[in-house]
């Protein structure tokens, strides 16, 4: 039986965690103009006002590597990926509604 190895990549943060443009680059393994698209599409939410003072939460890690999950498997323009996150994350708001309501 052959064996196989397997490398996992993975960064442990927290809401308190801050990334600058290119730290969420490095992150995420993309480059900084299809991050800048995902800002200009309201994907990504930073503090501050320039991209060299950008910083981003460890939040925005998740939803930036999905956002490009999404735009890769799908073939999505920036404007198509922030429309499958806005309602994704509907999806999961009204998930969790029904859950406290006992009705899911």
């Amino acid at each position: 039986m052959a064996h196989v190895q397997l490398a996992v990549d993975a960064v442990v943060v927290d809401e308190t965690t801050q990334f600058s443009l290119a730290e969420l680059c490095r992150a995420c393994q993309a480059d900084s103009a299809r991050l800048v698209a995902l800002v200009d599409e309201g994907v990504l939410e930073p503090a501050g006002q320039r991209p060299d003072e950008w910083r981003f939460s460890g939040a925005a890690l998740q939803r930036a590597r999905a956002a490009l999950r999404l735009s890769r498997d799908l073939d999505l323009n920036p404007s198509g990926t922030a429309l499958v996150i806005d309602l994704l994350a509907e999806i999961a708001a009204l998930r969790a509604k029904l859950h406290r309501a006992g009705l899911a």
